[in-house]
């Protein structure tokens, strides 16, 4: 596959992303959980790994990846005891659309450019079904039933299309020979996210993180207290970046270059106004309880 497509798959996934982050951070999700029992921390577990049915922490260990295991084991299965997964993939696509209705408005909500983009991203993510292998997370999101409004159409698309696009991100990661805790650090270490969101969200103490960084400076990827990548550790972060966008293409095939630069050039102010309505603030992130 070509270098071209790599490049726009990888932007169409990237301008796109925040009409589908989004949903770990609005206040809808939140309310939407909590009215089903669950705190924000579970409501994350739970409307995430949903789509696997009702299952334990094992499997969302192993693919959600990069958070302690003692954190995902106080969320589930205990979410279970109190809802359904059904019932929160129902609450999970309620919350998607109300707060993409109050982050965007009815004028874009309702518009010619959104039902393109919807067509364009659901076009992608039924072509990914074709290539479930390895890639568990995606496989149970792929199989949940279509929603019908345009908003919520391109934003359970997107979900798909990060499912699919993260699955190859954990192969790549596991090739590199990075733990999830590690993943972590060197993604701190890049500059790209504080310390102390990632730590506290993915819950890792103090003494962990810092057993687990000693281990990376040791393997010559980072340097520094803060710390920093190092030579090493920017070439092996690229690495897995490039890896991770050819494992993402097979989803875009479908589209080309022009259908992916044409999904980006729509999606581009949606995203923004996503971000500037504040519909990403980490500050508003699940903790753990």
């Amino acid at each position: 596959m070509s270098e071209g497509l790599e490049q726009a798959a990888r932007e169409a996934w990237r301008i796109t992303e925040p009409l589908h982050g989004m949903i770990y951070f609005v206040a809808e999700a939140r309310e939407r959980y909590a009215a089903l029992g669950l705190d924000p921390g579970n409501g994350y577990f739970a409307s995430r790994s949903a789509a696997m049915g009702p299952v334990g922490p094992g499997p969302v260990v192993a693919t959600f990846y990069n958070f302690n295991p003692d954190l995902v084991a106080r969320a589930l299965p205990s979410a279970w005891d109190v809802t359904t997964p059904q019932a929160v993939l129902a609450a999970r696509v309620d919350a998607a659309g109300a707060a993409l209705e109050r982050l965007l408005g009815a004028g874009v909500v309702d518009s010619p450019e959104m039902r393109e983009a919807a067509d364009l991203a659901r076009r992608a993510a039924e072509s990914a079904a074709a290539y479930p292998e390895g890639r568990p997370l995606f496989a149970a999101h792929v199989a949940l039933p279509w929603p019908d409004r345009p908003h919520l159409v391109l934003w359970h698309a997107q979900t798909i299309l990060r499912e699919f696009r993260g699955d190859g991100h954990v192969a790549a990661l596991l090739l590199a020979g990075l733990s999830g805790l590690e993943a972590v650090i060197l993604h701190v270490a890049s500059g790209t996210v504080p310390r102390r969101f990632l730590q506290l969200s993915r819950g890792w103490s103090g003494e962990r993180w810092e057993a687990a960084a000693e281990g990376l400076r040791q393997r010559g990827l980072i340097e520094g207290d803060e710390p920093a990548l190092s030579a090493s550790g920017a070439e092996l972060r690229a690495s897995i970046e490039a890896t991770t966008d050819r494992a993402a293409v097979p989803a875009y095939a479908v589209l080309g270059v022009d259908g992916c630069a044409r999904l980006a050039e729509l999606t581009r102010p949606m995203s923004r106004a996503v971000v500037k309505s504040g519909g990403l603030s980490i500050d508003k992130a699940p903790r753990p309880a």
